[in-house]
């Protein structure tokens, strides 16, 4: 079992928790995930790593209420207990001295953007980041980002805080500006990293992205998180979740995440039925 030591609600459906994981803590890098179990016949998850302290032992995820383990997970607080915490799982993300680096999140992919932003920071690189949400209600870790940036640029989609545009317009206007740019890290939805990397290609700027495909064991054994990269099929897993997004098959990732939508749907209204009368 692993005790929640801090919980915080972000925004709206959308929570942190620090949880006490040494040995997960001692070996955690950028780019890498855990899966989650809330209980012992619970479903495995996979959540992004948000940060960790090795000296303190723990590791911080945050996550956003979509599903029935997510909506379960939302109801632990402070001093309970997760069933299951297993990583770090996956390859971290490649960190070296590129230059100048973009790194892009959308909603609350700004979580495991930070470390990945924090990293690149350390390695000498200008670091530009852009952040968006729908609006201002959604927006978080502002601080954060801010404070391992060189530059934060912060969009909403309606307007109500920063400036009222998509994230690939700014990122667009940066491509196309006099600065260089080496590298662009794009994490959020999946619609969002595809036109991220659409908008990217026709500058020749290597854009890795973060996928999210549906996943059970995270250790390559059950190929449920197969995607398509380069014509080849790889396990986001193992084999990432980190990948080029110029080669990324988006419309089959898209239409393999769409599998379980009415399972999903119904497995949290029976919950709700019971537990909410």
């Amino acid at each position: 079992m692993y005790k929640i030591m801090v919980r915080e609600d972000l925004v709206p459906g959308i929570h942190m928790f620090k949880v006490e994981a040494p040995a997960v803590a001692r070996k955690a890098q950028a780019g890498q995930f855990v899966v989650v179990m809330v209980d012992e016949k619970g479903e495995r998850i996979p959540l992004t790593v948000a940060d960790w302290d090795r000296e303190e032992g723990s590791m911080t995820i945050v996550f956003m209420e979509v599903g029935l383990t997510t909506r379960k997970l939302a109801q632990l607080k402070a001093g309970d207990s997760i069933h299951s915490f297993v990583g770090p799982l996956g390859v971290p993300t490649h960190i070296e001295n590129y230059g100048t680096v973009v790194c892009v999140a959308g909603g609350f992919a700004v979580a495991p953007i930070a470390p990945i932003a924090r990293a690149m920071k350390k390695a000498g690189n200008r670091v530009l980041t852009i952040m968006g949400a729908r609006s201002k209600d959604l927006l978080f870790w502002e601080d954060r980002l801010k404070a391992c940036s060189d530059e934060l640029i912060v969009t909403t989609d309606d307007g109500t805080y920063g400036r009222k545009a998509l994230v690939t317009e700014p990122l667009k206007e940066l491509l196309e500006g006099s600065e260089k740019i080496a590298r662009v890290v794009a994490i959020g939805p999946t619609i969002m990293m595809k036109f991220c990397a659409k908008t990217t290609e026709p500058f020749g700027v290597k854009t890795v992205v973060s996928l999210n495909p549906i996943m059970v064991d995270g250790t390559g054994m059950c190929g449920c998180c197969r995607v398509e990269v380069g014509n080849e099929t790889k396990f986001a897993c193992v084999d990432g979740p980190d990948f080029d997004g110029h080669d990324v098959n988006w419309d089959l990732l898209a239409a393999r995440q769409r599998t379980y939508l009415d399972e999903e749907k119904t497995s949290l209204e029976r919950w709700e039925k019971i537990h909410h009368g």
